[in-house]
């Protein structure tokens, strides 16, 4: 089969998908990928043939705040506005154009792509290509759930359930701009408007299949995916595609230690005062060993700084090697990554309300999988208080466990595998 791969270049977007085009490899299947300048090495180091970038322009955590100015003072229902029309939809005709285009010189069977891509609506309906498409749960909001974007919790009153309707109404009127930009790069191919409230799902609803990243446990209880969506499991990243690996110091694989990880994510992390700062402020010289990974923000200013014993910072380390030494994970709610924690078993203290970060963390402090702390900057004393509660209170790692052994039940490349053959043998 011949598979093309595309993703919006964040890591969060692109990393979960890395596993499956490597095992889809293995298999024997014709895989490529059409990405951004940022992700070639990522690529070459994963031994795969890419079509780089020709309309669109490469959008990025690196080169966000330097094209975008203005967004880091947004707020709210303007920053969803801003991000949608700006990062998501400004760019669907020239990832559609580009896809179109690559398919005169490598003619690929399906497209599987990250579901925030949004040009999948396209391909599937102007191309006439099967698209699969990989997403978070939160992609894919139900109509028991909350609206997404402002980390709410289910209600479980009339008063609240009128609060989540209103709010509804806000995130259509707040997303309008978005909505009207790709609704008129659908108008020129042809292709029918969506509702004002239709992102982010309906243009998910093209997909033969939506490969939802996770468990059901990671859910608010009762979630009920589309009919074209189901839970395979978590998608880690292919090793080759996190770049070179660090070794772990003899503090953090000290048996005895209690080790608190923390990170900043990929994205949202020009500013270390926002968590990284805080932690290390809150946990330098005390019982812990904290290691933090900076993903190249400022990290030789902050050695200089903390140059505890205790303290390690690196740009990256990876987090299969990691987290089995962690007793606490410290984030800002990127999903990746605490997926990877769930994973290995580990509960977090969350901090972050961006980027939809907020919706990730609500559903840890719902699941008691971890603390919410519900701050974009929360204070050293929250995140040392935070950090001990999670230790004090077997609750959490008991939960995490639970979880742990869900995502464990699945084999999601086997069941990525089968569908993509069985839909492929039905189609003409």
């Amino acid at each position: 089969m011949r598979i093309l791969f595309a993703s919006m270049p964040a890591d969060g977007h692109f990393n979960p998908l890395t596993g499956i085009a490597a095992h889809l490899t293995q298999r024997g299947h014709d895989v490529r990928w059409y990405a951004g300048p940022r992700y070639a090495r990522k690529l070459e180091a994963l031994g795969m043939t890419y079509f780089p970038y020709r309309r669109a322009t490469e959008i990025t955590g690196a080169n966000l705040h330097s094209l975008f100015p203005e967004r880091a003072a947004l707020r709210g229902p303007k920053l969803i506005s801003f991000d949608l029309e700006k990062f998501f939809t400004a760019n669907v005709d020239n990832h559609f154009q580009d896809i179109a285009g690559i398919r005169d010189e490598f003619a690929f069977d399906v497209l599987i792509c990250d579901g925030a891509l949004y040009a999948e609506k396209l391909v599937a309906e102007v191309l006439g290509v099967p698209v699969f498409a990989v997403g978070l749960s939160m992609v894919m909001p139900d109509g028991q759930s909350p609206p997404p974007f402002f980390g709410l919790r289910p209600a479980t009153t009339m008063l609240g359930r009128a609060g989540h309707r209103v709010v509804r109404r806000m995130l259509a009127s707040g997303t309008r701009a978005g909505v009207l930009t790709y609704n008129g790069i659908l108008a020129r191919y042809g292709i029918a408007p969506i509702p004002l409230d239709g992102f982010p799902h309906v243009p998910l609803a093209s997909a033969r299949r939506v490969f939802l990243n996770g468990s059901p446990g990671l859910e608010f209880p009762g979630y009920r995916p589309a009919d074209n969506a189901e839970f395979v499991g978590p998608l880690a990243p292919a090793r080759a595609a996190l770049g070179p690996d660090v070794p772990l110091p003899a503090p953090v694989l000290d048996p005895g230690a209690t080790v608190v990880a923390v990170s900043q994510g990929t994205v949202d992390n020009a500013d270390p005062d926002k968590l990284i700062v805080s932690t290390l402020e809150a946990l330098a010289g005390g019982p812990y060993v904290v290691v933090a990974t900076t993903a190249g923000a400022r990290t030789e200013q902050l050695r200089e700084r903390f140059a505890a014993s205790n303290v390690v910072i690196e740009d990256f380390v990876n987090y299969d090697d990691l987290f089995p030494h962690v007793d606490v994970f410290v984030t800002n709610g990127g999903f990746g990554s605490v997926l990877a924690a769930m994973r290995h078993g580990v509960p977090v203290v969350a901090a972050g309300k961006r980027e939809g970060k907020n919706d990730i963390n609500a559903r840890i402090g719902w699941n008691r999988l971890g603390v919410d702390l519900r701050s974009e900057r929360p204070s050293a004393a929250r995140i040392r208080s935070a950090v001990r509660r999670v230790l004090d209170d077997p609750a959490y790692a008991t939960n995490v466990t639970k979880l742990r052994a869900e995502l464990d039940s699945y084999d999601p490349m086997a069941r990525i595998e089968a569908v993509l053959t069985a839909e492929s043998a039905a189609t003409p």
